[in-house]
């Protein structure tokens, strides 16, 4: 029953170091550091970005169907003054 608890306490000593180590610090002033440099620049979120995608393609689409509706007039035109 002794080398569970042993365990236990090593583990927690070990979490204690891990906590507290050097590492964590320079971890938390790089996110700080990136965290500052990305605020300064002009970012959109992800949803930001896809509802501008979906905008963008329905502009196409519609785009398209004026495109498509601008040459039949054009062709309809150019049969009238055949005739």
């Amino acid at each position: 029953m002794s080398t569970p608890r042993f365990l236990d306490e090593i583990g927690a000593k070990l979490s204690e170091l891990a906590a507290n180590s050097p590492v964590r610090d320079i971890e938390k002033n790089a996110k700080a550091m990136l965290g500052s440099a990305f605020g300064k620049l002009d970012l959109v979120t992800r949803e930001e970005f896809e509802i501008q995608r979906e905008v963008l393609a329905h502009a196409r689409q519609k785009l398209a169907e004026l495109e498509a509706r601008v040459a039949e007039l054009e062709a309809r035109l150019a049969q009238g003054d055949k005739a």
